[in-house]
């Protein structure tokens, strides 16, 4: 196995790909800024594509009335059949808790949810997150705990990523149909423009990595499972009435 590490620097290794100027690149390439207003959100995109790595960003959110809005941090791949692995985080009404929400999608199919409380302030300070993905197992991971992890189960006939490359994504933009109490509150467009802080990103491209989780990260994704998900897809039989997916029968029997 051998990684190539790579350090960010958001001048060569992104394209500000909508927004124009609400977008910022600053510190001379070491953070960026997304910002949104009435008139349109912001987002960029890694130059590179990657096929299996770990990419991890420090993110500090949009603070006080964030209410509609979203900041989303992912990798995809192009295409109607894209694979697509999710951060989202949804905003709320001054001192109510950030929802993370989190998603893998696999040739276009998604509705793998998972939902998160967390455990700090996330617009106070910057904190890590990160997605592993490899041809084992993709985990997403809050300054270096496990929050979630989707095996690949090829046997069972679950899809999962593994055939097309994907590039870093994220992107600031109005999601009050849907984000913040299932779209009941919607955005407050006078405490606009909202902004979203990145900075120190790094990608680990990573050839014949099989790196899992060890058995103190198991307990502690089993402590943040127990504590802080909110919503979980494979606990939802009235939505998937035809039957769960065959991860989630494949987790409840092991």
């Amino acid at each position: 196995m051998w990684c190539l590490v790579l350090a960010g620097d958001f001048r060569k290794d992104v394209d500000i790909i909508w927004g124009g100027d609400k977008a910022k690149i600053l510190e001379n390439g070491q953070a960026i800024t997304l910002s949104l207003d009435k008139v349109s959100g912001s987002g960029f995109q890694s130059k590179a594509q990657l096929l299996f790595g770990k990419i991890s960003m420090e993110l500090k959110l949009v603070a006080g009335n964030s209410a509609g809005t979203v900041t989303s941090y992912y990798v995809a791949s192009k295409g109607a059949m894209w694979d697509e692995i999710d951060f989202e985080f949804l905003g709320n009404l001054s001192g109510d808790p950030y929802t993370v929400h989190t998603n893998v999608i696999t040739q276009g199919k998604g509705d793998r949810e998972q939902q998160f409380r967390l455990w700090f302030d996330p617009t106070i300070d910057f904190h890590t997150y990160s997605i592993l993905w490899n041809p084992k197992t993709i985990i997403f991971y809050v300054d270096g705990t496990p929050i979630r992890q989707f095996k690949n189960m090829k046997t069972m006939n679950v899809s999962y990523p593994v055939k097309q490359a994907m590039r870093v994504h994220s992107s600031l933009w109005n999601g009050d149909d849907w984000a913040t109490r299932g779209g009941l509150v919607k955005t407050d467009w006078s405490k606009a423009p909202f902004t979203a802080y990145y900075r120190n990103y790094k990608v680990q491209d990573c050839v014949g990595s099989n790196e899992g989780i060890d058995e103190n990260n198991l307990k502690r994704l089993r402590w943040v499972q127990s504590n802080f998900m909110i919503y979980d897809y494979c606990n939802d039989p009235k939505r998937f009435r035809l039957g769960l997916a065959s991860e989630c029968v494949a987790n409840a029997m092991s």
